[in-house]
Protein backbone atom coordinates (compact mmCIF):
# COMPACT_ATOMS: atom_id res chain seq x y z
CA UNK A 1 0.00 0.00 0.00
CA UNK A 2 1.34 3.36 -1.45
CA UNK A 3 1.99 5.39 1.91
CA UNK A 4 0.85 9.56 1.52
CA UNK A 5 3.63 11.69 2.44
CA UNK A 6 2.43 14.36 5.07
CA UNK A 7 4.39 17.39 4.96
CA UNK A 8 5.78 18.61 7.90
CA UNK A 9 4.05 21.41 9.66
CA UNK A 10 5.26 25.27 9.25
CA UNK A 11 7.11 26.18 12.29
CA UNK A 12 5.64 28.90 13.88
CA UNK A 13 8.40 32.24 14.50
CA UNK A 14 7.50 33.37 17.75
CA UNK A 15 10.05 35.77 17.55
CA UNK A 16 8.24 37.42 14.43
CA UNK A 17 5.23 37.30 16.23
CA UNK A 18 6.78 38.94 19.19
CA UNK A 19 7.89 41.52 16.40
CA UNK A 20 4.43 41.87 14.90
CA UNK A 21 3.29 42.60 18.94
CA UNK A 22 6.21 45.02 18.76
CA UNK A 23 5.37 46.69 15.77
CA UNK A 24 2.11 47.64 15.92
CA UNK A 25 2.60 49.45 19.29
CA UNK A 26 5.27 51.47 17.87
CA UNK A 27 3.20 52.75 14.73
CA UNK A 28 0.26 53.57 17.76
CA UNK A 29 3.08 55.46 18.95
CA UNK A 30 3.61 56.90 16.41
CA UNK A 31 0.16 58.59 15.65
CA UNK A 32 0.00 59.49 19.31
CA UNK A 33 3.26 60.54 20.94
CA UNK A 34 3.28 64.15 19.15
CA UNK A 35 4.35 67.04 20.93
CA UNK A 36 6.62 70.01 20.38
CA UNK A 37 6.18 73.01 18.29
CA UNK A 38 6.46 72.45 14.75
CA UNK A 39 10.44 73.27 13.99
CA UNK A 40 11.99 73.21 17.48
CA UNK A 41 14.33 70.28 18.35
CA UNK A 42 11.60 68.49 20.68
CA UNK A 43 8.98 68.10 17.98
CA UNK A 44 11.75 66.91 15.68
CA UNK A 45 13.49 64.61 18.36
CA UNK A 46 9.84 62.92 19.48
CA UNK A 47 8.97 62.60 15.52
CA UNK A 48 12.06 60.60 14.94
CA UNK A 49 12.00 58.52 18.01
CA UNK A 50 8.18 57.58 17.88
CA UNK A 51 7.54 57.87 14.36
CA UNK A 52 8.78 55.53 11.40
CA UNK A 53 6.57 52.46 12.80
CA UNK A 54 5.77 51.39 9.08
CA UNK A 55 9.06 50.52 8.06
CA UNK A 56 9.62 47.50 10.94
CA UNK A 57 5.59 46.27 9.89
CA UNK A 58 7.03 46.23 5.90
CA UNK A 59 10.03 44.32 6.67
CA UNK A 60 7.68 41.45 8.67
CA UNK A 61 5.56 41.16 5.66
CA UNK A 62 8.12 40.90 3.50
CA UNK A 63 9.93 38.02 5.60
CA UNK A 64 6.45 36.51 6.04
CA UNK A 65 5.87 36.53 2.74
CA UNK A 66 8.60 34.63 1.69
CA UNK A 67 8.28 32.34 4.34
CA UNK A 68 4.89 31.07 3.73
CA UNK A 69 5.97 31.24 0.17
CA UNK A 70 6.41 27.23 -0.37
CA UNK A 71 2.80 26.85 -1.39
CA UNK A 72 2.55 29.99 -3.15
CA UNK A 73 0.17 30.31 -6.03
CA UNK A 74 -1.10 33.93 -7.29
CA UNK A 75 -4.52 33.61 -7.88
CA UNK A 76 -5.01 32.09 -4.51
CA UNK A 77 -2.87 34.71 -3.05
CA UNK A 78 -4.28 36.86 -4.71
CA UNK A 79 -7.78 35.75 -3.31
CA UNK A 80 -6.80 35.20 0.41
CA UNK A 81 -5.65 39.23 0.17
CA UNK A 82 -8.96 40.40 -0.85
CA UNK A 83 -10.83 38.04 2.03
CA UNK A 84 -7.82 39.06 5.22
CA UNK A 85 -7.08 42.81 3.89
CA UNK A 86 -9.04 44.26 1.54
CA UNK A 87 -12.57 43.51 2.89
CA UNK A 88 -12.02 44.26 6.58
CA UNK A 89 -10.41 47.60 5.49
CA UNK A 90 -13.30 48.27 2.95
CA UNK A 91 -15.35 47.38 6.76
CA UNK A 92 -13.08 49.16 9.06
CA UNK A 93 -13.66 52.38 6.51
CA UNK A 94 -17.11 52.49 6.92
CA UNK A 95 -16.76 55.16 10.48
CA UNK A 96 -13.88 57.20 8.77
CA UNK A 97 -16.10 57.75 5.65
CA UNK A 98 -19.25 58.81 8.13
CA UNK A 99 -16.66 61.29 9.43
CA UNK A 100 -15.49 62.93 6.32
CA UNK A 101 -19.38 63.16 5.67
CA UNK A 102 -20.94 64.45 8.52
CA UNK A 103 -17.58 66.31 9.87
CA UNK A 104 -15.52 67.27 6.93
CA UNK A 105 -13.90 70.75 8.57
CA UNK A 106 -12.95 69.17 11.64
CA UNK A 107 -11.68 65.26 10.58
CA UNK A 108 -10.17 67.17 7.41
CA UNK A 109 -11.55 66.39 4.15
CA UNK A 110 -10.11 67.78 1.33
CA UNK A 111 -12.65 66.31 -0.87
CA UNK A 112 -15.57 67.79 0.74
CA UNK A 113 -18.20 69.07 -2.40
CA UNK A 114 -17.81 66.35 -4.85
CA UNK A 115 -20.22 63.78 -5.63
CA UNK A 116 -20.68 60.90 -2.38
CA UNK A 117 -20.12 58.09 -4.62
CA UNK A 118 -16.89 59.54 -6.23
CA UNK A 119 -15.40 60.71 -2.58
CA UNK A 120 -15.59 56.68 -1.32
CA UNK A 121 -13.92 55.39 -4.19
CA UNK A 122 -11.38 58.39 -3.34
CA UNK A 123 -10.92 57.38 0.32
CA UNK A 124 -10.78 53.56 -0.29
CA UNK A 125 -7.92 53.94 -3.43
CA UNK A 126 -6.09 56.47 -1.71
CA UNK A 127 -6.42 55.43 2.09
CA UNK A 128 -5.25 58.69 3.64
CA UNK A 129 -8.11 60.89 4.06
CA UNK A 130 -10.76 58.54 6.16
CA UNK A 131 -8.15 56.86 8.27
CA UNK A 132 -4.63 58.09 7.91
CA UNK A 133 -2.93 54.97 8.79
CA UNK A 134 -4.49 53.13 5.97
CA UNK A 135 -2.78 54.88 3.08
CA UNK A 136 -0.85 51.31 3.89
CA UNK A 137 -3.05 49.18 2.10
CA UNK A 138 -3.20 50.82 -1.21
CA UNK A 139 0.55 50.91 -1.09
CA UNK A 140 1.04 47.08 -0.15
CA UNK A 141 -1.78 45.91 -2.82
CA UNK A 142 0.46 46.81 -4.84
CA UNK A 143 3.06 44.44 -3.17
CA UNK A 144 0.25 42.19 -3.86
CA UNK A 145 -0.20 42.76 -7.30
CA UNK A 146 3.93 42.29 -8.13
CA UNK A 147 4.27 38.98 -5.91
CA UNK A 148 4.87 36.87 -8.47
CA UNK A 149 7.21 39.24 -9.88
CA UNK A 150 9.24 38.93 -6.33
CA UNK A 151 8.89 34.65 -6.17
CA UNK A 152 10.61 34.74 -9.99
CA UNK A 153 13.18 36.75 -8.83
CA UNK A 154 14.07 34.72 -6.60
CA UNK A 155 13.63 32.06 -7.34
CA UNK A 156 15.97 32.83 -10.50
CA UNK A 157 18.21 33.77 -7.39
CA UNK A 158 18.83 37.45 -8.88
CA UNK A 159 15.73 39.35 -6.07
CA UNK A 160 18.49 39.78 -3.41
CA UNK A 161 21.16 41.56 -5.81
CA UNK A 162 18.79 44.54 -6.25
CA UNK A 163 19.18 44.88 -2.10
CA UNK A 164 21.84 47.59 -2.21
CA UNK A 165 20.33 49.93 -4.85
CA UNK A 166 16.85 49.14 -3.30
CA UNK A 167 18.56 50.76 0.03
CA UNK A 168 19.91 53.47 -1.85
CA UNK A 169 17.06 54.35 -2.97
CA UNK A 170 15.28 54.48 0.43
CA UNK A 171 18.12 56.66 1.30
CA UNK A 172 17.48 59.09 -1.93
CA UNK A 173 14.14 59.04 -1.83
CA UNK A 174 12.67 60.09 1.47
CA UNK A 175 8.84 59.90 1.99
CA UNK A 176 7.22 62.82 0.83
CA UNK A 177 4.15 64.39 3.48
CA UNK A 178 0.87 65.54 2.84
CA UNK A 179 -2.00 67.07 4.78
CA UNK A 180 -5.20 68.38 3.30
CA UNK A 181 -4.24 72.25 4.18
CA UNK A 182 -1.45 71.37 1.38
CA UNK A 183 -3.56 70.90 -1.33
CA UNK A 184 -5.70 74.09 -0.77
CA UNK A 185 -6.63 75.65 -4.25
CA UNK A 186 -6.29 72.11 -6.10
CA UNK A 187 -8.53 70.94 -8.49
CA UNK A 188 -10.29 67.85 -6.90
CA UNK A 189 -8.22 65.99 -9.82
CA UNK A 190 -5.00 67.35 -8.49
CA UNK A 191 -5.86 66.63 -4.45
CA UNK A 192 -6.39 62.75 -6.28
CA UNK A 193 -3.15 62.91 -7.84
CA UNK A 194 -1.16 64.18 -5.18
CA UNK A 195 -2.69 61.51 -3.08
CA UNK A 196 -1.74 58.94 -5.25
CA UNK A 197 1.84 60.34 -5.47
CA UNK A 198 2.09 59.86 -2.25
CA UNK A 199 1.12 56.09 -2.28
CA UNK A 200 3.59 55.24 -5.30
CA UNK A 201 6.21 57.18 -3.46
CA UNK A 202 6.11 55.09 -0.10
CA UNK A 203 6.04 52.31 -2.41
CA UNK A 204 9.39 53.07 -3.56
CA UNK A 205 10.82 54.08 -0.37
CA UNK A 206 9.81 50.93 1.27
CA UNK A 207 10.34 48.32 -1.27
CA UNK A 208 14.27 47.60 0.24
CA UNK A 209 12.26 46.76 3.85
CA UNK A 210 10.19 44.32 2.05
CA UNK A 211 12.75 42.86 -0.06
CA UNK A 212 15.19 42.80 3.03
CA UNK A 213 12.51 41.03 5.29
CA UNK A 214 12.52 38.30 2.41
CA UNK A 215 16.43 38.11 2.32
CA UNK A 216 16.20 37.32 6.10
CA UNK A 217 13.82 34.90 6.08
CA UNK A 218 15.01 33.14 3.14
CA UNK A 219 18.23 32.40 4.76
CA UNK A 220 17.04 32.59 8.89
CA UNK A 221 20.85 31.98 9.91
CA UNK A 222 21.85 35.17 8.83
CA UNK A 223 19.45 36.76 11.59
CA UNK A 224 22.17 35.60 13.95
CA UNK A 225 24.42 37.98 12.50
CA UNK A 226 22.20 41.10 13.81
CA UNK A 227 22.76 39.91 16.98
CA UNK A 228 26.56 39.27 16.78
CA UNK A 229 27.20 42.39 15.47
CA UNK A 230 24.57 44.27 17.33
CA UNK A 231 27.18 46.89 18.85
CA UNK A 232 27.80 48.25 15.13
CA UNK A 233 24.09 48.52 14.21
CA UNK A 234 23.04 50.34 17.62
CA UNK A 235 26.33 52.97 16.64
CA UNK A 236 24.78 53.27 13.47
CA UNK A 237 21.09 53.23 14.43
CA UNK A 238 22.26 56.51 16.81
CA UNK A 239 24.14 58.20 14.27
CA UNK A 240 21.25 58.08 11.65
CA UNK A 241 19.24 58.88 14.49
CA UNK A 242 20.77 62.14 15.32
CA UNK A 243 21.47 62.50 11.69
CA UNK A 244 18.33 62.91 10.80
CA UNK A 245 17.18 64.93 13.81
CA UNK A 246 20.27 67.77 12.67
CA UNK A 247 19.10 67.83 9.08
CA UNK A 248 15.20 68.18 10.05
CA UNK A 249 15.65 70.87 12.24
CA UNK A 250 18.30 72.69 10.09
CA UNK A 251 17.07 71.79 6.51
CA UNK A 252 14.19 70.40 6.75
CA UNK A 253 15.33 67.16 4.86
CA UNK A 254 14.21 64.16 6.99
CA UNK A 255 14.57 60.31 6.57
CA UNK A 256 13.80 58.31 9.55
CA UNK A 257 13.43 55.73 7.89
CA UNK A 258 16.86 54.80 7.92
CA UNK A 259 17.24 54.72 11.71
CA UNK A 260 14.35 52.37 11.72
CA UNK A 261 16.12 49.64 9.32
CA UNK A 262 18.72 49.31 11.80
CA UNK A 263 16.02 49.74 14.78
CA UNK A 264 14.74 46.46 12.95
CA UNK A 265 17.76 44.76 12.48
CA UNK A 266 18.29 45.22 16.09
CA UNK A 267 15.25 44.16 17.53
CA UNK A 268 15.11 41.27 15.01
CA UNK A 269 18.71 40.01 16.34
CA UNK A 270 17.99 40.41 19.64
CA UNK A 271 14.18 38.34 19.38
CA UNK A 272 15.63 35.59 17.78
CA UNK A 273 18.58 35.43 20.17
CA UNK A 274 16.12 35.46 22.98
CA UNK A 275 13.50 33.20 21.75
CA UNK A 276 13.66 30.55 24.33
CA UNK A 277 13.60 32.82 27.26
CA UNK A 278 10.99 34.90 26.06
CA UNK A 279 8.81 31.71 25.27
CA UNK A 280 9.49 30.52 28.78
CA UNK A 281 8.40 33.85 30.11
CA UNK A 282 4.58 33.30 29.36
CA UNK A 283 3.04 36.44 31.13
CA UNK A 284 5.17 38.61 28.68
CA UNK A 285 4.99 35.97 25.89
CA UNK A 286 1.11 35.63 25.81
CA UNK A 287 0.43 39.39 26.72
CA UNK A 288 2.37 40.30 23.36
CA UNK A 289 1.15 37.72 21.21
CA UNK A 290 -2.63 38.71 22.24
CA UNK A 291 -1.56 41.97 20.77
CA UNK A 292 0.36 40.49 17.80
CA UNK A 293 -2.89 38.81 17.01
CA UNK A 294 -5.06 42.07 17.03
CA UNK A 295 -1.91 44.00 15.81
CA UNK A 296 -4.05 43.98 12.07
CA UNK A 297 -6.91 44.96 13.56
CA UNK A 298 -5.67 47.79 15.86
CA UNK A 299 -4.13 49.19 12.76
CA UNK A 300 -7.35 49.84 11.67
CA UNK A 301 -9.19 51.43 14.24
CA UNK A 302 -6.70 53.11 16.26
CA UNK A 303 -6.94 56.55 14.35
CA UNK A 304 -10.54 56.99 14.92
CA UNK A 305 -9.97 56.57 18.60
CA UNK A 306 -7.14 58.90 18.30
CA UNK A 307 -9.61 61.37 16.87
CA UNK A 308 -12.15 60.59 20.00
CA UNK A 309 -9.98 61.23 22.70
CA UNK A 310 -8.33 64.71 20.78
CA UNK A 311 -12.19 65.46 20.28
CA UNK A 312 -13.44 64.55 24.15
CA UNK A 313 -10.79 66.57 26.16
CA UNK A 314 -10.24 69.03 23.28
CA UNK A 315 -6.87 68.79 22.46
CA UNK A 316 -4.64 69.57 19.09
CA UNK A 317 -3.06 66.58 17.48
CA UNK A 318 0.56 67.69 18.13
CA UNK A 319 0.55 69.20 21.80
CA UNK A 320 2.31 72.13 22.38
CA UNK A 321 5.76 72.80 23.70
CA UNK A 322 6.53 76.48 25.61
CA UNK A 323 8.84 75.84 28.51
CA UNK A 324 9.90 72.66 31.04
CA UNK A 325 6.42 72.40 32.45
CA UNK A 326 4.80 72.43 29.49
CA UNK A 327 7.46 69.65 28.12
CA UNK A 328 5.98 67.80 31.40
CA UNK A 329 2.08 68.49 30.87
CA UNK A 330 2.72 67.14 27.04
CA UNK A 331 4.49 64.05 28.23
CA UNK A 332 1.92 63.04 30.35
CA UNK A 333 -0.77 64.16 27.73
CA UNK A 334 0.41 61.72 24.76
CA UNK A 335 1.04 59.39 27.33
CA UNK A 336 -2.07 59.23 28.38
CA UNK A 337 -3.08 59.17 25.05
CA UNK A 338 -1.39 56.05 23.99
CA UNK A 339 -2.39 54.11 27.09
CA UNK A 340 -5.52 54.95 26.60
CA UNK A 341 -5.80 54.12 22.60
CA UNK A 342 -3.86 50.70 22.49
CA UNK A 343 -5.92 49.26 25.48
CA UNK A 344 -9.31 51.00 24.06
CA UNK A 345 -8.39 49.45 20.79
CA UNK A 346 -7.49 45.97 22.26
CA UNK A 347 -11.04 45.80 24.11
CA UNK A 348 -13.04 46.83 21.11
CA UNK A 349 -12.07 44.75 19.01
CA UNK A 350 -12.02 41.59 21.74
CA UNK A 351 -15.45 42.44 22.20
CA UNK A 352 -16.51 42.39 18.62
CA UNK A 353 -14.74 39.39 17.77
CA UNK A 354 -17.12 37.59 20.81
CA UNK A 355 -19.69 39.20 19.23
CA UNK A 356 -19.20 38.42 16.01
CA UNK A 357 -18.15 34.83 16.78
CA UNK A 358 -21.47 34.30 18.95
CA UNK A 359 -23.72 35.43 15.83
CA UNK A 360 -21.71 32.37 13.92
CA UNK A 361 -19.83 34.32 11.80
CA UNK A 362 -16.45 31.88 11.05
CA UNK A 363 -14.02 33.96 9.29
CA UNK A 364 -14.38 37.50 11.57
CA UNK A 365 -11.02 38.17 9.91
CA UNK A 366 -12.53 39.19 6.64
CA UNK A 367 -14.93 42.15 8.74
CA UNK A 368 -12.47 42.97 11.65
CA UNK A 369 -9.09 41.79 10.82
CA UNK A 370 -8.84 39.16 13.29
Amino acid sequence: MEQVQVKPKREMLNYINVFRGLAILLIVAGHTMQFGNKGTWINNIAFEVFTGGTALFIFISGFLFQHLSDKFEYKTYLKKKWTNVILPYIITAIPGIILCFTLPVVYGNPFEGLNPLVQIGVFLTTGRVHNVPTWFIPMIVIFFLFADVFIILEKKKVLYKFLPLLLLVTFLVPRIDIEPSYLTGMSYFAKYMAYLKYILNGFVHFSSLYVLGMYFSADKSKINLCYKYRWLLIIAMIVAFAADIFLNHNFQICNNTISKIFLTLIVLGYLKYYDKPIKNCASFNNAIDFIAKYSFSIFFVHWYLIFAFNQLLKIPKVIPVNNMLGLIYALAVVSIRYVTVVAVSLGVLYLLKKLLTKLNVKNTRSIIGV
